[in-house]
């Protein structure tokens, strides 16, 4: 139980590589928050925070879900205060919500420039302003920000926007700087890349694309435990892609 008595939040959790990283949290102790929009079922994309929570308590799991839209800075300090309440504390912060609408930018209508970079950049601002002083106060803390391989793949195939990319090269610096200001007060912030992954959410966009190779959300969530399980004060500003985390692990 590697992450016995911690308390962890996770966002964009109802699916994907949020959830994966929910349920492996969960299986090595922790509680969690589940934070996303999504509590219905959907026609198009399977998923919602309380099947998420469900599965975490079947497990014999802590789960707390809390419908919450990360750029809204009112549903974001609710979420830490709910999450304050219920579990007195917060170890991790995963900030792994994102939106994309791929597309080249001649053609992208402004407005969902505007909501990728809000959803994608603003949002993990947003969270992790909301925990820092509750990490700052316990003086340890794990920010683990979900970045991409887009951020050193120019021609990376499907298309995933300038957009997105935009979003995901800002959040590698963001994680960069903080972790230098937040190192006295031993929190550690660090980037994990995925490449493709075999999501509900990217694979409905994409659903002509030979998936067989694709990364697994489960292979995320094992390397997110890894990455919140190392000393914060040594192991912090990381930029991690896949072969980065396998070195990492091995060493």
């Amino acid at each position: 139980m590697k992450l016995k008595n911690k308390v962890a939040i996770i966002t964009g959790a109802s699916r994907g590589i949020g959830k994966a990283i929910a349920l492996s949290f969960a299986r090595e102790g922790a509680s969690v928050t589940i934070a996303a929009r999504t509590t219905t079922e959907s026609k198009l994309i399977t998923g919602t925070i309380h099947k998420t929570a469900d599965e975490i308590r079947a497990l014999g799991g802590k789960a707390l879900p809390i419908k919450t839209d990360i750029t809204s800075q009112e549903d974001v300090e609710a979420m830490v205060q709910k999450t304050m309440e219920e579990f007195k504390r917060i170890d991790i912060l995963v900030n792994n919500a994102a939106a994309n609408r791929p597309a080249l930018f001649k053609d992208m209508p402004l407005k969902f420039w505007d909501m990728i970079l809000e959803v994608n950049l603003r949002g993990a601002v947003l969270c992790t302003k909301a925990v820092l002083p509750i990490m700052m106060d316990q003086k340890e803390g794990h920010i683990i920000n979900i970045s991409s391989i887009v951020t050193r793949n120019i021609h990376h195939k499907p298309m995933t926007g300038l957009a997105y990319d935009v979003s995901k090269a800002a959040i590698n610096r963001f994680t960069m700087g903080l972790a230098v200001e937040l190192k006295e007060y031993h929190i550690s912030v660090n980037a994990l890349m995925p490449d493709n992954t075999e999501t509900e959410g990217w694979s409905y966009l994409n659903p002509t694309e030979d998936r067989s190779g694709w990364q697994k959300p489960e292979m995320w969530g094992g390397y997110s435990v890894f990455v919140a399980t190392q000393d914060p004060t040594a192991f912090t500003g990381k930029i991690l892609p896949l072969e980065e985390l396998k070195k990492e692990e091995g060493g």
